[in-house]
């Protein structure tokens, strides 16, 4: 899984092919991706991509229809999403992603599969990540999105923690103090300035409904050599265990309904 997970991101230029997907192709991506959690038949491979034994959907390789990566963990009932909106820009989230993916059994994993400057699904409700993510956050799923920036950029801090564009709960405050217990300099974004990086035109957040929602900035340094410590602190927050809806009581999800699309784009 890490050498496909690194190949997926080597592969992301701001040059790439891309193109959005239609508003139909934004529907069959939910459906088809209810139908996967669900272990149900689905139309997935109509947009692209490769399904394997139904815990793994990629993107099709080299095509305009760069529309992500997707994992699923079934050793345990859905727990957790994590997310990796911008895995070429900020470096090494897509690995930091994948081991806290691993350590938390049950997660679910949504990577980005173009680069920044083609696709920004943080600030953009009309991409497949999207509305992946908030099928997600419906259906009860707590959900961490992961960040980087420059080391001069806040050089007091090497982890900014919020809740993007909601208050932060429990969920934040709990991943805060773990981190800072694991010797980061934490920014806690509720309560500190953090030179924009709190997430609070986050798309996903806007969109988590309640749901618990955690948007993790990270510093270069931290993330090219502390990324174990980073994911340790995380998992100990038990993120996935904040109280969820019982449309995921079970192994499987039973809420079907269409989600609406919205056609906008926050910025």
């Amino acid at each position: 899984m890490e050498s496909l997970l690194r190949s997926f991101t080597a592969a992301q230029s701001a040059r790439q092919p891309y193109r959005h997907p239609t508003a139909a192709e934004l529907e069959t991506a939910a459906t088809g991706f209810a139908a996967v959690l669900d272990g149900d038949s689905h139309h997935l491979r109509d947009l692209g991509f490769s399904v394997h034994d139904g815990s793994l959907a990629v993107q099709e390789p080299g095509s305009e229809r760069a529309w992500g990566l997707y994992a699923i963990d079934r050793s345990a009932p859905p727990s957790l999403v994590v997310e990796v909106p911008h895995p070429s820009s900020d470096l090494r989230t897509d690995l930091i992603g994948l081991a806290l993916f691993r350590r938390v059994p049950g997660a679910v994993l949504a990577v980005a599969g173009a680069h920044r400057h083609r696709e920004d699904p943080a600030h953009d409700t009309r991409t497949v990540f999207h509305v992946v993510t908030t099928l997600l956050a419906r259906r009860g799923l707590p959900q961490v999105q992961l960040h980087g920036f420059k080391d001069r950029t806040l050089p007091a801090a090497d982890v900014v923690v919020s809740a993007g564009a909601a208050a932060a709960g429990d969920a934040a405050r709990r991943a805060a103090d773990r981190l800072a217990e694991a010797g980061f300099r934490v920014r806690r974004a509720w309560a500190e300035p953090c030179r924009g990086l709190a997430g609070t035109t986050n798309v996903q957040s806007q969109a988590a409904g309640g749901t618990p929602f955690l948007h993790v900035e990270l510093n270069r340094t931290v993330r090219e050599t502390r990324r174990a410590d980073i994911v340790e602190a995380l998992a100990a927050a038990d993120l996935a265990t904040e109280p969820q809806r019982p449309e995921i009581s079970g192994r499987r999800f039973h809420d079907r309904r269409k989600w609406e699309i919205s056609g906008e784009t926050s910025s």
